[in-house]
């Protein structure tokens, strides 16, 4: 009884669909994954260039159980003017406040103190974001 072969031999009959299957499937994620990572760059360099204003919470004061004061430390282009978005929660995570504050100070660095009035007692501000006007 002989045994019967399932296989053809290798090397003879040149690559098989399988293989060339596979160097497709890693050209095209090759391909793929350098898009995705240049999206991503183009992406993060226009949000550092193209920031034209921020700002970040340096501290905040529970003052009372209707005032929060938000210490913002804002940096800007000289001329720019813009809005920044402060947020007060509660303790239980409701926000109680929300308030739009105008930055026009000339200045490229601009600390100030914003009051926030609460429609109850705060836990916590943030700084929701800035935008250029």
């Amino acid at each position: 009884m002989s045994a019967v072969r399932e296989q053809l031999p290798e090397g003879r009959y040149g690559r098989s669909a399988d293989e060339r299957a596979d160097r497709k499937l890693m050209i095209t994620g090759a391909v793929l994954g350098v898009l995705f990572l240049g999206v991503m760059g183009w992406f993060g360099w226009h949000y550092v260039v193209d920031s034209k204003i921020s700002a970040e919470v340096i501290k905040f004061d529970v003052v009372s159980e209707a005032e929060v004061q938000v210490h913002l430390e804002i940096r800007k282009d000289k001329d720019v003017e813009g809005v920044c978005t402060l947020r007060s929660r509660s303790e239980d995570g409701a926000e109680v406040a929300r308030k739009d504050v105008r930055i026009a100070d000339a200045a490229t660095r601009v600390d100030r103190v914003f009051s926030i009035r609460t429609t109850a007692r705060a836990t916590s501000a943030e700084l929701i974001g800035c935008t250029a006007r």
